[in-house]
């Protein structure tokens, strides 16, 4: 029998580009199909019906994918995807085999994503994106299908599978970042982003020499372009190159006619504009990754759309947050775990042997990791490791540390590894001051007013004590390879009559 972990290691170290079956979103649909998992929904309305339906969906990570054609009011053929990241089509998304679980694939990202040497992208002069150009007074963002997502948002948001592509003045480098778009009229679009992301970095260093920034934001086409922009990359980074890597070749890229910026060839649809310094208009409220409305309606910066490219017949990719665990949360979970587990592994920490980003805290704010403990204080040192470095730095607010019999994707065993292995007077650390969020719901207002962005970290060592870890009681359970063979062979006698 071969070795599951001798499986992954192959598989990962392999050219996973050559396995992925599509190369753009009408490549995944075809895939979806495949495996079953795409259905159709014809004649909905955008104001309560889509977002009622992804209400219903987008909780459950069996549900399948849901293409919305001829929406009312929308020219027909303008489609709309939801619940990409569910079911076996997970797996297919990134190119692994659908029968691995979660953390085999995270372990997968991870051991493929080291060896992924970026591949710049590859300028080309047309594609399926440039079917159509509109300009001028043919510019209408608002016939694209664009649902109420949730009953208190203050407008239709039409960024929320999308990415943001922008270059810093400065460098040059460009950054594709993942950031709510509102649409504000015809030719205008909200453009927020959170203090410290890097597109807030690029724009800040535009506004402070009061200068339009261009942008370019793409609104569907190769998910896993989206599931880029949806990772904390390191500064300088770009993740076009970092997806040629991840794909084995270069992205053909157009290079926008009014920015330059380049934006993929096989992209759905293209908004391309300028965001100008003194322009603000109101923006929000937004049903946010927390679970909660982020913010009060205020004043943000829009972008001029100059140009929409689009494909014909073009499918809008939408993934709204909802109260997690949602689709969001299965993504980031995925993706955020295995940048994580590098992270904390680069830093030195010795023996992680698990990581996961639980789903219920968005990806962020619960942290599961699991080592085979070496030396006293090792727990603690990873627990710390893990709030501050560059995937925990950003609104975290928990991190549990177990021993390595602990399944950490697994919310029901972390939790009665926290409860029994944990004393609460000796076994939490608390980190003030730490980077958060305006989205923070727990932040008090008079903070949020001030500018005072910060929260706490709990840091909970809930492994055995290291110092009598070998008195510590035996558990009353086999080990997790022989429960899951037990399970196989015992399966006809749990299953329902």
């Amino acid at each position: 029998m071969v070795d599951k972990a001798e499986a992954t290691e192959a598989i990962a170290g392999s050219n996973i580009g050559a396995q992925m079956s599509y190369e753009d979103m009408r490549g995944w649909l075809i895939e979806a199909e495949r495996l079953g998992e795409l259905r159709v929904a014809e004649g909905l309305n955008w104001e309560t019906d889509i977002g009622e339906v992804a209400e219903v969906v987008l909780h459950n990570e069996n549900a399948p994918a849901i293409l919305f054609d001829n929406v009312q009011g929308c020219p027909p053929g303008f489609r709309l995807l939801i619940n990409f990241f569910a079911g076996k089509r997970r797996n297919m998304t990134m190119g692994f085999p659908t029968d691995w679980d979660k953390l085999e694939l995270t372990d997968g990202i991870q051991k493929h994503m080291k060896s992924v040497e970026p591949i710049p992208h590859k300028i080309v002069k047309s594609g399926p994106v440039c079917e159509n150009i509109l300009e001028g007074d043919k510019i209408d963002v608002e016939k694209f299908p664009t649902p109420m997502w949730h009953e208190q948002d203050g407008g239709r948001y039409i960024g929320t599978g999308s990415y943001n592509i922008t270059r810093d003045p400065e460098t040059g480098w460009i950054n594709i970042g993942t950031y709510r778009v509102m649409i504000q009229s015809k030719n205008e679009v909200g453009f927020y982003i959170s203090p410290g992301k890097h597109g807030r970095i690029h724009r800040d260093k535009y506004e402070a020499n009061g200068e339009a920034m261009p942008a370019c934001i793409v609104l569907g086409g190769d998910l896993m372009a989206f599931l880029m922009g949806c990772t904390e990359m390191p500064p300088n980074d770009n993740e076009l190159d970092i997806l040629g890597g991840y794909r084995g070749h270069a992205i053909e890229c157009i290079e926008g006619k009014h920015t330059g910026l380049p934006f993929p060839a096989n992209a759905e649809v293209v908004l391309e504009g300028f965001i100008h310094p003194e322009t603000r208009k109101l923006e929000g409220p937004f049903g946010e990754w927390t679970g909660y409305y982020g913010s009060d309606v205020r004043p943000e910066p829009v972008m001029e759309i100059k140009a929409i490219y689009h494909r014909n017949d073009p499918v809008i990719l939408g993934c709204p947050p909802l109260r997690p665990p949602d689709e969001l949360a299965r993504y980031r979970a995925v993706t955020r775990s295995a940048a994580l587990k590098e992270n904390i592994q680069k830093a030195g920490i010795p023996d992680v042997t698990g990581v996961w980003a639980h789903e219920c805290g968005t990806a962020r704010m619960l942290l599961g990791i699991s080592i085979k403990q070496r030396y006293p204080g090792h727990a603690m040192q990873t627990g710390h490791v893990a709030a501050m470095c560059h995937l925990g730095a950003y609104a975290g607010k928990y991190v549990v540390v177990v021993d390595e019999d602990i399944d950490v994707s697994n919310l029901e065993e972390l939790m009665w590894a926290m409860i029994t292995r944990s004393d609460p007077a000796s076994s939490i650390d608390i980190i003030h001051n730490c980077w958060s969020t305006p989205l923070d719901p727990r932040i008090p207002p008079e903070e949020k007013e001030k500018g005072n962005l910060t929260n706490s970290r709990a840091i909970i060592d809930a492994c055995r004590p290291f110092h009598w870890k070998d008195k510590f009681p035996a558990v009353n359970a086999p080990p997790p390879d022989v429960v899951r063979e037990l399970q196989q062979k015992w399966a006809h006698l749990a299953e329902k009559p």
